[in-house]
């Protein structure tokens, strides 16, 4: 199988999304389940097909935590050396060079993107156009509404 990167913050959140799952989750559908059993015949019981397709999805996400975590390669980026280079894991600046704007980067692994927090998957098409660039140098990354030319400014180990 192939790793899949992953920054620190990334699998922190993963096994605490996994112990709540397996802590608090998994233990108040097996509750709920033994109730819904007590109200008789389990045919008609919508209290007892509600909590085990419950269990059947809390169940699904544990297993597939777990996969994410097993092939997880956690990187550090905060104890690799600063080159200015933009790699996994970093923060970068960019400027629009048509409209000036600024913007701010997190490079992280598919599961942790969220764009609105400013992480940006290292699939993207702008993360990968930015891998292996360095401070000051100009990217041109193809988008859907066409090509939009950015400069990096920073490249920041965070």
């Amino acid at each position: 199988m192939n790793k899949v990167p992953m920054t620190v913050a990334g699998e922190k959140r993963l096994r605490k999304e996994l112990e709540e799952l397996k802590g608090e989750a998994r233990p108040r559908v097996i509750a709920a389940i033994a109730e819904a059993r007590e109200h008789g015949d389990l045919k008609e019981n919508a209290e007892y097909h509600a909590a085990r397709e419950q269990q059947g999805f809390i169940e699904g996400r544990i297993q597939e935590i777990e996969g994410k975590l097993s092939n997880a390669q956690v990187i550090d980026v905060t104890k690799l050396p600063q080159t200015g280079k933009v790699i996994f894991g970093v923060t970068v600046g960019l400027i629009n060079l048509e409209t000036d704007e600024e913007v701010t980067y997190r490079i992280v692994g598919e599961d942790e993107a969220d764009i609105k927090s400013g992480r940006i998957s290292v699939t993207s098409p702008i993360a990968r156009a930015l891998i292996g660039k360095e401070e000051g140098d100009v990217v041109v990354v193809r988008t859907p509404g066409g090509e939009v030319e950015y400069e990096i400014s920073s490249v920041e180990h965070l």
